[in-house]
């Protein structure tokens, strides 16, 4: 019997010049003062870790409650019921949040107007391995297309989910200054199935007066950039802002440096974060080079907090020497920055697919970009941990598409890393339009009906539909939520190799790789 697809149906297409970007009548030349003043200022826990545990090592108490004073947190309120469970993944997870809010004198350095909404176009999800000696950032490009959660609004209802819609709009969910740590949080939970321990947001002027207190970062450019690079609105080329080659930046110009985008490479976002992972491997070396001398602590510690909105975790200064502690031992080589994978989809970034499911399981796993394992097991190998494998079926030559059937976060991508893991080419994975359904359906196409049998076989009690869409598509259950095979582990992989040829090592030589897209 032919009966109707219980898949979620393709969203339309995200518009150029949608509410992401402001309101469609706004005059020309307030969206050119809009793009002018949205700064893209990297930010990096591992700074402000480093900077706090020597503040702990010089036995520096008194100050404690001083800097308690300087921290904000955020709403830990609008934080989703439905979150991923603390122990399906291994490790710690940090995101890390570039503001471009306005007030504070943050205006001042992003040219922008004071007090308007506040925005994130910069994020990635730190990574932190059980056995801390490992880290790997994960760089979330601002334009990729994803499903907002529910968010929580200032009056206190919560929105619906928006499908189809740019990954920084989460952060202005509300329209506030302060923007939404708590909304982008939610959005990376669900995105990538693992659960975010700690979000730390930094500003503007955080970032450019801890470059200062560091001595400056080395940068290295592939070709003089001027004035109107930075401001691409510009008639005129205007004067000199980086001569080409390896230099040391801080302050303004650091933030210059890594708001550029238009003046080096393709002009695109991507090639800007991979700028900006530069920039942060060469701050971290630089930190680690020389240390911090007593008189360098206390503005260090000052700036950090100062320029820190953080989830209620790390809401004082002795919670985040506690966290800085756990980062002391992670060697350079071993601090990776990568990017999730993506492709254009006309003037947007869509996911690639399986790659960004097997990246995220690979970190659930605490394996490492050569699939090492980092979890503190050590006699166990990816090839073993393969071979222990739920999924007692070979999927080579089936393609599938995976739909979460569940209010269940993360659970397709997590099933999809277990069809990954058997053989199967998992082609999508996308939340389900029903998300009540009690057990597992595997829907196939005609004449698909043979391979539509060996993928239920990966799910116990599930059941077969025709229907009379083309493919194969899994859409899970709640059986299969509550079940085993949700709670353990998925095949153990390595990142994918077109993500880790991709790695930078934040002892990278500054000058390396400076395509920028």
């Amino acid at each position: 019997m032919t009966v109707t697809s219980n898949r979620r149906t393709d969203p339309p297409r995200h518009r150029s010049g949608g509410a992401a970007h402001g309101s469609r009548g706004a005059p020309r030349a307030r969206r050119r003062r809009r793009e002018r003043r949205r700064g893209r200022g990297i930010r990096t826990a591992l700074l402000v870790g480093l900077a706090l545990l020597v503040l702990a090592a010089g036995g520096a108490g008194w100050l404690y409650l001083k800097l308690d004073g300087d921290i904000s947190t955020f709403d830990s309120g609008g934080l989703s019921d439905n979150r991923p469970d603390a122990a399906a993944s291994k490790g710690e997870n940090v995101l890390v949040i570039g503001s471009d809010t306005r007030t504070g004198g943050n205006n001042a350095l992003g040219g922008g107007e004071k007090d308007d909404v506040g925005r994130s176009d910069t994020a990635f999800l730190l990574h932190v391995y059980a056995d801390h000696r490992h880290a790997i950032a994960v760089s979330i490009p601002r334009d990729t297309l994803v499903t907002i959660p529910p968010c929580k609004l200032p009056d206190g209802t919560w929105t619906t989910a928006q499908p189809n819609t740019m990954f920084n709009a989460a952060y202005s969910v509300g329209r506030t200054t302060a923007g939404n740590p708590a909304c982008t949080q939610n959005t990376v939970e669900q995105l990538s199935g693992l659960r975010v321990d700690h979000t730390v947001v930094v500003d503007f002027k955080g970032f450019a007066e801890l470059t200062d207190v560091v001595g400056g970062v080395r940068v290295c450019l592939p070709q003089n950039v001027y004035e109107n690079d930075l401001d691409p609105h510009l008639t005129a080329p205007g004067k000199l802002l980086f001569p080409k080659g390896e230099q040391t930046v801080s302050g303004q110009k650091a933030l210059d440096y890594v708001r550029i985008r238009h003046g080096i490479g393709d002009g695109s976002d991507i090639g800007r974060i991979k700028r900006q992972q530069a920039f942060v491997a060469s701050l971290l070396k630089e930190v680690k080079s020389k240390g911090l001398t007593p008189t360098r602590l206390l503005p260090l510690a000052d700036a950090a907090t100062k320029s820190l909105t953080v989830d209620p975790g790390l809401g004082s200064a002795g919670k985040l020497i506690s966290f800085a502690m756990s980062l002391k031992d992670i060697d350079l080589h071993n601090t990776k920055f990568v990017t999730l994978p993506w492709r254009y989809e006309g003037s947007r970034v869509a996911i690639v697919q399986p790659d960004a499911d097997a990246l995220w399981a690979a970190l659930r796993s605490d394996r490492t970009i050569d699939g090492g394992n980092a979890g503190g097991k050590k006699n166990e190998t990816a090839g073993s941990a393969a071979s222990a494998s739920p999924t007692p079926v070979s999927g080579e030559g089936i393609d599938v598409a995976v739909y979460n059937g569940t209010a269940v976060p993360g659970l397709a991508a997590r099933a999809a890393a277990t069809l990954t893991g058997a053989g199967f080419t998992v082609t999508g994975t996308a939340t389900a339009t029903d998300q009540e359904h009690p057990t597992t359906l595997v829907e196939y196409g005609p004449g698909l009906e043979d391979r539509a049998r060996t993928v239920a076989r990966a799910f116990p009690g599930a059941e077969l539909r025709s229907v009379t869409g083309g493919g194969i598509s899994v859409v899970l259950g709640q059986a299969y939520a509550d079940g085993p095979a949700a709670s353990a582990s998925p095949a153990p992989t390595a990142v994918p190799s077109e993500v880790a040829d991709g790695a930078r090592s934040a002892d990278d030589d500054p000058c390396s790789d400076l395509t920028y897209g």
